[in-house]
Order: C-alpha cells, then structure tokens, then sequence
C-alpha cells in the first residue's frame, strides 16, 4: 500500500459527507487501524478503502456526542464556523482562533 498524505489535520472541524454528523480532529491514523469486526460491521456498499486515513473525532449530531472513526473519502470541511460542542473538545484543546481548535501541549512528567 502506497503511503498518502492526510487530506485533513488535527484540530479541524469536519462533518461527514452523507451522515448528519461534525467534530473535530484530534487523531489520524495514515491507513485503517481499528479491528476487523467493525470493518465487516461497515455495509459492504458503502465500506470504504483501508489504504487511506482514517480520523478520530470527536463528533456530534443534533442528539448526542460521541467518539468517531471515519475515513478520509467520507469527510468534508465544516464552513459552519460554530464551535464544536462536544464535552470533551476543552480537554484535548486550547480554545478556538482562526478556525482550528489547538491541540493542548502535552505535559513530561
């Protein structure tokens, strides 16, 4: 498998391009890693590519907040300009300038 570069980085706010769902990056993964039960979980129609990125975000829909894991062909760059609700987002990071949520400087003990 051929390496890509992600389309998409930590601390953007992105919605998915067919569910009613947005969040914010705060990890990448550079091709599919998460377990093979929730790929044959994923509707073989819609089942995308593992050679691609994948993104956790912290995401949201009108309802409830949670974590999700999406692939880069599924995402698409939230123009909305609202903040990301989710009750997390102050943990992973610094409050909102330009745009791009920043991630919080990780403390050496």
């Amino acid at each position: 498998m051929k390496q890509r570069d992600a389309k998409f980085q930590i601390g953007q706010v992105v919605r998915h391009r067919v569910f009613p769902f947005r969040g914010v990056i705060f990890d990448v993964d550079p091709e599919y890693a998460n377990t093979e039960e929730w790929w044959a979980a994923i509707p073989a129609d819609v089942r995308p590519s593992k050679d691609q990125p994948f993104y956790h975000l912290l995401a949201e829909n009108e309802d409830t907040e949670y974590v999700a894991y999406v692939s880069e062909q599924n995402l698409v760059t939230d123009e909305s300009g609202q903040p990301v609700r989710h009750s997390q987002v102050n943990a992973f990071f610094d409050p909102k300038d330009t745009g791009l949520y920043k991630p919080k400087a990780v403390v050496q003990h």
